[in-house]
């Protein structure tokens, strides 16, 4: 087993980790927390194709290097946005889930 593969494994894993987060977990903060797991493991993967694709003596290919750092920039500024809408629903209705039943102080 070589250390791609390895990475590749603990890859899996982490996307494993947080689908089942994402499915089971109720509250919305918990929910992005486990979208960043899953977001982690296929950045590891990516990593990994990086290394793998590395050609004419170099330790690793640098364009999927590139757009994994873009990758992160992106996926950092996207849970600061979900975080800040979950902050605001929390302040709108006092409760940080979403149910699909109006706020007692609307419906009158």
């Amino acid at each position: 087993m070589n250390i791609e593969t390895l990475f590749g494994l603990g890859a899996a894993a982490l996307v494993g980790i947080g689908l089942y987060g994402l499915i089971v977990l109720p509250h919305p903060l918990r929910k992005i927390i486990a979208f960043n797991v899953m977001g982690s493991g296929v950045f590891l993967l990516f990593g990994a194709l990086a290394k793998r694709g590395a050609v004419a003596g170099l330790l690793a290919d640098p364009v999927p290097q590139a757009l994994l750092i873009t990758a992160i920039v992106v996926a950092f500024a996207a849970s600061a946005l979900a975080v800040a809408l979950i902050v605001r629903l929390i302040e709108a209705t006092d409760s940080a889930s979403l149910a699909s039943d109006p706020p007692e102080e609307a419906a009158q």
